[in-house]
């Protein structure tokens, strides 16, 4: 690699830490190539992680950080004077070739600024992916960044090599995007998700009757939202995630707590710690909503707007609805189950199947290693409450408050 390469590699890896939605699960990708190299099957992906927990198995890089627009939360703004970098296509697959061979990579993440362009810049990456399949024969999993503003024509032939696609909403109204990203609108970026969407509908429908129908982003789409730049309620973020869970069969939609790093009078202070909490409270919502047959309506009040930050969105949940509590664990149905705080998919499936043979009891339900300390409070089982306190949501929240306390304290002990 030479020193200008390098230089590049340094500023654009660094330039692409900010999104967060490089997820590669789902996708087989076989390589039926006489001498072709990767393989992107569901189990061929390692990941790793970062110090702050985020996904870094793939090389994860900008094709360029020179972007025309000025949006103020970012830092690759056209009027930021950071240093700028372009790779060219081929310095990309040249590098993902080199990095797979020495076994630092499984696949590539590329996103991009947008330079000169948004067709421009897409055409490049498209370029980049049409390197990679046909003239290296990679075929080891790539997600790519879609522009917004990019021609359909363009987004189509991507789509037809990419593994995950994936439009960065970033913002969760029009008055937000109006605010801190007048020159992005937000047809610009509806679109390409419409496009994509009905694109890999067409290419499943067209499957079930010709086997040899070209696979359109395989691994579907997904798409960011930035939590913490602009005052939007927990409501808000998640309503839209709702809605594009639902018009648009979106695989993910992630969450990406706003880091301070640009002094502007519509961003908060530099000293601003990000809200890391915030984001991980919208990560255990979205669960709900896409797991536990939540809808984001629920997890509010006309008062609260805002997810809790001391107790987790089901708890919140069952302590707001206490009049729905407690759920008798013999005669819930799966849907109920999974709305009592402690219990998950599998346990509420063992419990389904084994209560058809007998009727379960607090012990048996502790054979089966169901998790009971957040539950008890919120079930009876054969008719009997097992919480040991009143049915109070305030009473509730102090006994597990009090648990998490002693959990503490008891990994203190070890220590």
């Amino acid at each position: 690699m030479n020193d200008n390469v390098f230089k590049k590699l340094k500023i654009l890896s660094d330039a692409a830490k900010y999104d967060v939605s490089c997820v590669s699960s789902g996708v087989e990708r076989k390589n039926n190539t006489v001498g072709g190299i990767g393989n992107a099957s569901s189990a061929g992906i390692c990941h790793t992680w970062a110090a702050d927990g985020r996904c870094i198995s793939l090389l994860k890089i900008l094709l360029t950080n020179d972007c025309i627009y000025d949006c103020s939360y970012c830092l690759n703004r056209v009027t930021n004077p950071v240093e700028r970098a372009t790779f060219t296509p081929e310095e990309v697959a040249e590098l993902t070739i080199q990095f797979y061979r020495r076994n630092y990579i499984e696949g590539l993440f590329l996103s991009s600024a947008v330079e000169k362009s948004p067709d421009n810049t897409m055409e490049n990456i498209y370029r980049v992916l049409e390197l990679l399949r046909y003239k290296y024969n990679f075929w080891g999993y790539v997600h790519v960044k879609v522009i917004p503003g990019a021609s359909p024509e363009i987004i189509q032939k991507t789509g037809m090599l990419a593994d995950r696609m994936s439009v960065n909403i970033e913002l969760p109204t029009r008055e937000s995007l109006r605010m801190l990203a007048p020159q992005k609108k937000i047809e610009s970026i509806i679109n390409p998700m419409s496009l994509i969407n009905n694109e890999i509908t067409r290419t499943i429908e067209d499957k079930s009757h010709f086997t040899s129908t070209p696979r359109f982003v395989p691994g579907g789409q997904s798409t960011q939202m930035i939590i913490g730049a602009t005052p939007d309620s927990d409501k808000t973020i998640l309503g839209l995630s709702q809605n594009l869970y639902e018009r648009f069969n979106m695989k993910r939609v992630f969450f990406s707590a706003y880091v301070p790093v640009i002094s502007s009078p519509n961003l908060p202070a530099i000293s601003t710690m990000p809200p890391l909490l915030r984001e991980h409270r919208l990560y255990q919502a979205d669960w709900l909503m896409r797991f536990y047959y939540f809808h984001s309506d629920e997890l509010f009040t006309e008062i609260e707007q805002n997810l809790d930050l001391e107790f987790d969105p089901k708890i919140m949940y069952a302590l707001r609805n206490i009049d729905k509590f407690p759920i008798e664990i013999n005669k819930a149905s799966y849907e109920e189950l999974l709305r009592i705080p402690g219990l998950g998919v599998t346990s509420a499936r063992r419990i389904i199947r084994e209560r058809k043979n007998a009727e379960l009891s607090y012990d048996s339900l502790k054979k089966m290693k169901t998790v009971l300390k957040r539950a008890k409070y919120f079930i009876t089982v054969k008719g009997r409450y097992y919480g040991n306190v009143k049915i109070e949501p305030e009473i509730i929240k102090r006994e597990l408050k009090q648990q998490e306390i002693q959990k503490q304290l008891s990994i203190f002990d070890v220590l």
